[in-house]
């Protein structure tokens, strides 16, 4: 705590009209968005590099936001950091009542069930569906995720992964008749539902699909350049060769991984 409140009387000085810098007092809330989401993605980038001196830097970034972002909240008299924490210490007691009252949760799973129906219970009043509340700014996969977390909680859900699976399946054969027909519009619509299946199986099966996508961008990226160091080792055009040859080479570098 000795910290946390240094780093508050750091902000309050930067941003003092008369003797603070330039820069962080002509801050407003919304200037500051693009490298609050700048400093959340370089966290989320840490954690999935598994570099946790440099996830304590970032997190300490994404303070700085927090803190920066409360201090103009304070000074527009909007709420305090006070108000801030005891929101969120309110929030954490009230859906959590398997922890801090007599409510019940099996495991990890009825737990989310259960925040999820506290939270459409809290937010009925200002919300008109069950899935309303979701930042539409977030990345498609997580929306989509996100969606159905949510339509699952009033139980709006497959039995198991493997009915999502079906429907997948159903959403394939779906777009290949549209391609067939070459109908673009079509085929653009069943490709998000093949999407959507794909994001229901990663969810049914305990899984982040976000993750899951970076895994195989990440896993692309690695044999990519491997087949591309492949042809400048061998002073070769990678430009000159046919598909039969790159797939060759692709196989190399996927065996080389294993």
């Amino acid at each position: 705590m000795k910290e946390f409140d240094k780093l508050i009387e750091i902000i309050e000085k930067l941003r003092d009209p008369e003797n603070g810098c330039p820069w962080d007092i002509k801050q407003t809330h919304q200037s500051l968005i693009p490298n609050f989401i700048e400093e959340l993605y370089e966290s989320v980038e840490a954690i999935e590099n598994e570099d946790y001196q440099h996830l304590a830097e970032e997190l300490g970034d994404l303070m700085l936001h927090i803190i920066m972002q409360t201090q103009i909240s304070k000074e527009e008299e909007h709420f305090t950091m006070e108000e801030v924490l005891k929101k969120i210490n309110d929030k954490l007691i009230r859906r959590h009542p398997h922890v801090f009252g007599d409510g019940y949760a099996k495991d990890a799973k009825g737990v989310k069930k259960n925040w999820e129906r506290i939270k459409f219970e809290e937010k009925s009043r200002s919300r008109k569906s069950a899935i309303d509340g979701i930042p539409a700014k977030m990345p498609a996969l997580i929306i989509a995720q996100r969606m159905q977390e949510k339509a699952a909680s009033i139980g709006f859900d497959w039995p198991k992964p493997l009915s999502a699976i079906k429907k997948m399946q159903e959403e394939i054969e779906e777009f290949e008749e549209e391609f067939h027909k070459k109908n673009r519009e079509k085929m653009q619509d069943e490709l998000g539902d093949m999407f959507f299946s794909i994001v229901n199986i990663a969810r049914k099966l305990e899984f982040d699909a976000e993750s899951c996508l970076k895994r195989t961008i990440k896993k692309f990226e690695t044999r990519f350049k491997k087949v591309e160091k492949h042809f400048k080792n061998n002073n070769k055009n990678m430009l000159n060769a046919n598909l039969e040859k790159l797939d060759e080479i692709w196989e190399i570098a996927k065996k080389s991984e294993e």
